[in-house]
């Protein structure tokens, strides 16, 4: 129970983003197209939340890691949820973009 709450509030165990990459995974932006434009990872996918449920299947049959990114976290962890819900299980929040970025950079 304490590890979930650790968890659940960013103090768990580092996720190793880079190393995420480097494997494969998915960088999921699930900002608005219009957010996206403005700018975003390179190499990163963008599909917006409110469409994600739609593409839930697709992302599991690619079989590989997926770390989400929004402009601020909320979105993100939101997508996590939906993600994991969706029988996919190695999800990661990478929270806001930028920061993403420069941890994986």
């Amino acid at each position: 129970m304490l590890q979930f709450i650790k968890n659940l509030l960013g103090m768990g165990p580092k996720t190793d983003f880079a190393q995420l990459v480097k494997s494969g995974a998915i960088i999921l932006d699930v900002r608005t197209a219009n957010e996206y434009k403005m700018g975003h990872i390179k190499g990163s996918v963008n599909i917006p939340l409110n469409s994600l449920e739609g593409h839930v299947r697709k992302l599991k049959e690619k079989g590989k890691p997926i770390i989400t990114c929004c402009a601020s976290g909320m979105r993100s962890a939101s997508a996590k949820s939906l993600l994991v819900s969706g029988g996919i299980t190695d999800v990661y929040n990478g929270g806001g973009w930028q920061s993403l970025r420069s941890r994986i950079n």
